[in-house]
């Protein structure tokens, strides 16, 4: 299929615009927030389609006057060297693009090798992904955690939003992140001050919730009840509202335990459980697609890791892309621009070279 052309985005920007003026739309709040993600991603194009547009015009005009005015010369001159980068530039707007860039993300973070530190490593990735959230004024919501006794997390599920719509939003940005993350260091529990390494396992995928093109049976479902708990197990609910949902023909388990009521943490539960089996069913696509296909690790197998945090030589290395850096300690307060920006150029350079 023939990618649509700035004409045909043009209209359709202009379509979704007229759509967003009208109260009625809005009534449908998922509606409308995809509507506004779609406009917030076309009005890139737009703004680049106008900007190229003006400059070619302006350019014309002052060839035009050129002939009567050399002075003009040098200005036509000047507008002519900005054209191929404005080109460029919306040329790569309107490649073809992840229709997922836009949305939010669910992430679950995951202990695995390592015991007690491993828990403690999942502790500091999950304060790494919400320091960088902050950075970007997104929000963060804590849906179900299973603290670990000295601090960390045994496993924990969030959801990264973004405040507005963005083209390029939350999952744009950490799409890469799922796999094995392995840590170097001298772990508190150790007496001796030998390096361990273990690691722990992060998996995201899109909140594409009730707009997720999925359908799902109830008898598929088993759902358990449970009272809601809080750091280190301390009861914050004397009801049982937290839910569990089991979807038994694939073995995904999604819990909820955020929401003050059991109707409400089932309603979130589903959402989540939605965007997960949305994600799953779109990678069995890509893999029918592509046997080469970027894949997210299941198994947290210190031997099978995306990245390493080393924190002697405070350096973190993206074993995919080649990236080292010695800031270690900047990344895990949130500084992961670098790192994900390397991620971004190499997926880029794939996608150009494909």
């Amino acid at each position: 299929m023939a990618a649509p052309s700035v004409e045909a985005l043009l209209m359709e920007y202009a379509e979704l615009e007229r759509a967003l003026a009208d109260p009625s739309v809005h009534a449908d709040a998922g509606n409308a927030r995809k509507l506004g993600r779609r406009y917030a991603e076309l009005g890139q194009v737009v703004g680049a389609a106008r900007e190229l547009a003006s400059v070619r015009d302006d350019e014309a005009a002052a060839r035009e006057l050129a002939s009567e005015d050399h002075t003009f010369a040098a200005e036509a001159d000047e507008l002519a060297a900005r054209l191929p980068a404005l080109e460029t530039r919306l040329a790569e707007l309107m490649r073809p693009r992840d229709p997922h860039d836009g949305d939010d993300v669910v992430m679950e973070i995951k202990s695995g090798e390592g015991g007690e530190e491993s828990a403690l490593f999942a502790g500091d990735l999950v304060r790494m992904y919400v320091r960088y959230a902050e950075r970007r004024g997104w929000k963060t919501e804590i849906l179900d955690a299973n603290p670990s006794d000295l601090g960390g997390y045994k496993d924990i599920t969030m959801v990264l939003r973004a405040r507005t719509p963005e083209p390029d939003g939350v999952w744009s940005a950490l799409k890469f992140e799922g796999g094995v993350h392995r840590v170097q260091r001298v772990p508190v529990t150790e007496s001796q001050g030998r390096i361990h390494t273990s690691a722990a396992g992060v998996l995201v995928y899109p909140d594409t919730g009730e707009d997720a093109d999925v359908e799902i049976d109830e008898k598929d479902l088993r759902v358990d009840v449970f009272r809601s708990s809080g750091h280190g197990g301390q009861s914050v609910n004397t009801t049982d509202s937290a839910v569990r949902i089991t979807h038994l023909p694939t073995g995904i388990v999604v819990s909820c335990q955020n929401e003050r009521s059991q109707l409400q943490n089932r309603a979130r539960a589903m959402e989540v459980l939605r965007s997960r089996l949305q994600a799953l069913h779109e990678a069995e696509l890509a893999a029918e697609a592509s046997a080469e296909r970027r894949s997210q690790v299941r198994t947290v197998d210190r031997s099978e890791r995306i990245r390493t945090y080393n924190f002697p030589e405070n350096r973190i290395s993206d074993h995919r892309v080649g990236f080292k850096a010695h800031n270690l300690s900047a990344v895990l307060d949130g500084d992961l621009g670098d790192v994900l920006a390397a991620l971004a150029a190499a997926d880029r350079a794939e996608a150009v070279g494909s």
